[in-house]
């Protein structure tokens, strides 16, 4: 098998230039006028976290590699100075669309639905004036800290992602002819709400405007011996890829402590200002944060439309938004049962946010009280700001049970959060792992450790998502509850790797990165290809969120020449080309963005007939299989697997929120016309609710059957 052949440059796409296509997704969402007008709002102002996010890690690290001199290319062929320039003009169209969608599509439509936004504080009638005026004055004012910059102050630093004002100033004393001119600046205090609910001039109306809009509007009240000769919102967004040399870090928590510090203060690369800002105001702050060109963005509208989630939340429009969603309960666990009994009985399935994340824990807070129980292990990459489970864990620590928790407080952006859990969990009690040199631990297991009559027994928790109870209701997750003794030895074996640095002499069931993961994902997609060569049915179904690994997808296209099937649903990067001849012509490809966000990993191959199906925490991208510690898990419960095959079917028929790769690179919605209409998320949402009742009717009829009063003997006599 030559998958050099395969690793053209011309057979790949960009990553980062495939990440904005998934970003125009999302955005795409909220210009779809079939939906809430609420969740459109909500859609928008994903799409503005996402760039973010995106040009802080992805963008910076490019700007490092410029900076470096590093001229290597990707496998598109791109240089990374090339790569930027193509991202900015990308980018720059999107924020246009960004816009453009919400100043003629969404304000118009919140209008109609009896909510008006005021982006301009000099639209304010003179009622709402008043108002605002006393607001500022009793909330804002004691707030502000304005910073003026002169000879004797130089210019302040501004924070990452922070709101500003800044404003040029001119002396009231100042000699005819020789008027001074001042820079200051303040920040919008985030300790407020940024979305102010303000009087309305219209009946049976809701009026809100911005907290910048308030300050810019009172700003001379800063300045009593200045006139304000202008003032402008900015925003600054900066490097914020944290780099940690782990081999010369003698204590990692201590030196990403010193890391996140410093995110506050990496080079500037990105610089957001109002489309009207005086050219004078401009310049000054092009100077003192050394950004120019395209990496300027002139907003036509308010700045970090992240603000519009704040604005979904705005009670009284429950009409405009899709009904909540509540999960239902695990059809295994709606019974008298202990949860151990229930999985002795057999693997369960579970699948977020359809079904509860109840169970999982409940799992770790039963295991924390049973005195059965001698030890829990568990892998913990994001959890929730009060998270349930390390609460148990940490009772757990308390009630005398061995407790080692693998923390990783590599995960971006929950640093500082999972800094906080690991020292609180030390506090407990808990053996505290802070996972390995140059790896993260991404992969999702917990290891419950039994005392039973028939001796010791391991009950495993396997899962595609994180230990997150919140999230858990947002994203799409897989998981498996089982005690077979293979999973069992292969846990413990994960977690002595990840203790101790001790790797098994062989593995039952798990699959594990970096350490051959990669390897077998070729090996199985290889042997689909021997099938097709030899006439035989050949076909692969496979879930993730991101595609671009070259040796994976040189693979694919491998298959795909030999005549294997090949469908993938990915949600957002996919570096692979669909209908190149000869090459990728038995490719499909598609991606869901719905209410919900894809989020699991399910891998299904034909294998002549033997389907084998592996759930787990890997996407097929070079960061899962070559630098991080990750698990894949074989599904082996016959009737599990029909689940699975359920699920892949339906996403794979959905035709409302899937969007379909195309041989030039775009994306298109299906022609829904003449067909019966499947929402795969919404069919999942009603799948679990109607199984759920009918697991609790089943169990109230249970309770009705007819027990005789007295024993039949009696009756005899």
């Amino acid at each position: 098998m030559k998958l050099k052949d395969f690793e053209k440059p011309e057979y790949f796409v960009n990553r980062e230039l495939s990440w904005i296509k998934f970003d125009d997704r999302v955005l795409s969402e909220a210009r779809d006028k079939s939906l809430p007008l609420f969740e459109r709002l909500k859609f928008l102002s994903i799409t503005s976290s996402n760039l973010d996010e995106f040009y802080m890690v992805r963008v910076a690290s490019l700007k490092d590699q410029v900076h470096a001199g590093y001229k290597k290319t990707d496998i598109a062929g791109m240089t990374a100075k090339e790569q930027l320039k193509a991202i900015s003009q990308q980018t720059h169209d999107l924020v246009h669309v960004q816009y453009s969608t919400l100043n003629r599509s969404l304000v118009p439509a919140l209008e109609k639905a009896g909510l008006h936004v005021i982006f301009e504080h000099e639209a304010f009638s003179e009622k709402q004036k008043e108002f605002v005026d006393q607001y500022f004055e009793d909330n804002v004012y004691p707030v502000l800290t304005p910073m003026a910059m002169d000879s004797s102050r130089p210019f302040p630093l501004i924070r990452n992602k922070t709101l500003n004002i800044g404003a040029l100033l001119s002396r009231k004393d100042a000699k005819k002819g020789k008027e001074e001119i001042d820079f200051a600046t303040v920040q919008v205090p985030s300790v407020l709400p940024r979305v102010v609910i303000i009087p309305s001039d219209k009946k049976g109306q809701t009026t809100v405007t911005l907290l910048e809009q308030i300050i810019e509007r009172n700003i001379d009240k800063l300045f009593l011996s200045y006139d304000v000769i202008c003032a402008h919102p900015y925003r600054i967004m900066r490097n914020a890829d944290l780099s940690i040399d782990e081999d010369e870090a003698e204590d990692l928590l201590v030196e990403i402590q010193k890391q996140l510090k410093k995110r506050q203060w990496g080079e500037v690369i990105r610089l957001e200002v109002e489309d009207k800002m005086d050219p004078r105001l401009l310049d000054i702050l092009k100077m003192e944060f050394q950004v120019h060109g395209d990496d300027i963005f002139f907003i036509n509208g308010p700045l970090d439309l992240t603000m519009l989630m704040k604005v979904y939340g705005i009670d009284g429009y429950d009409q405009f938004k899709e009904p909540k969603y509540k999960p239902a309960p695990v059809p295994a666990f709606q019974n008298d049962k202990d949860i151990f009994q229930v999985i002795r009985e057999g693997d369960v399935f579970l699948h977020h946010p359809y079904m509860s994340f109840d169970p999982v824990v409940n799992f770790v807070r039963q295991a924390a009280k049973d005195p059965n129980v001698l030890a829990i292990k568990q892998t913990l990459y994001r959890v929730s700001g009060n998270s349930p489970i390390i609460a148990a864990l940490a009772q757990a620590a308390e009630n005398g049970k061995q407790v080692s928790v693998l923390v990783e407080l590599k995960a971006r952006f929950d640093e500082e959060n999972n800094i906080v859990w690991a020292k609180m969990l030390e506090k407990a009690g808990c053996h505290v792992i802070y996972g390995l040199v140059g790896l993260k631990t991404h992969s999702k297991i917990t290891l419950v450790v039994r005392r039973e009559e028939n001796g010791i027994r391991r009950y495993v928790h396997l899962a595609t998502g994180n230990y997150n109870d919140s999230t858990a209701k947002l994203y799409t997750d897989c998981g498996i509850f089982t005690c077979d003794e293979r999973f069992g030895e292969d846990a413990t074996a994960v977690f002595n790797m990840l203790s101790g640095y001790s790797e098994p002499k062989r593995w039952n069931r798990l699959i594990v990165a970096p350490i051959w993961m990669k390897d077998r994902f070729v090996k199985m997609i290889e042997r689909e290809a021997e099938h097709a060569k030899n006439g035989e049915e050949a076909h692969i179904v496979a879930k993730m969120n991101s595609l671009c690994d070259p040796v994976i997808m040189a693979a694919l296209y491998y298959a795909s020449s030999c005549g294997v099937k090949i469908d993938l649903l990915v949600r957002g990067i996919c570096c692979l080309k669909v209908g190149i001849p000869g090459v990728s012509e038995n490719i499909h490809v598609r991606s869901i963005v719905g209410n919900f966000l894809e989020h699991s990993r399910i891998f299904y191959f034909r294998n002549g007939g033997a389907d084998e199906i592996y759930m787990g925490s890997a996407d097929w991208m070079p960061r899962n299989l070559d630098r991080r510690v990750e698990i894949v898990f074989p599904v082996e419960d016959e009737a599990i697997k029909a689940e699975i095959m359920h699920v892949l079917d339906l996403e794979f028929r959905d035709n409302v929120k899937a969007h379909i790769l195309k041989p030039d690179g775009t994306y298109e919605k299906q022609d829904k016309r003449g067909k019966t209409l499947v929402n795969s998320q919404m069919e999942f949402c009603r799948e679990a609710t109607e199984r759920a009742k009918a697991a609790k009717k089943e169990k109230k009829e249970k309770k009705r059957v007819f027990i005789p009063a007295e024993p039949v003997e009696d009756l005899e006599q």
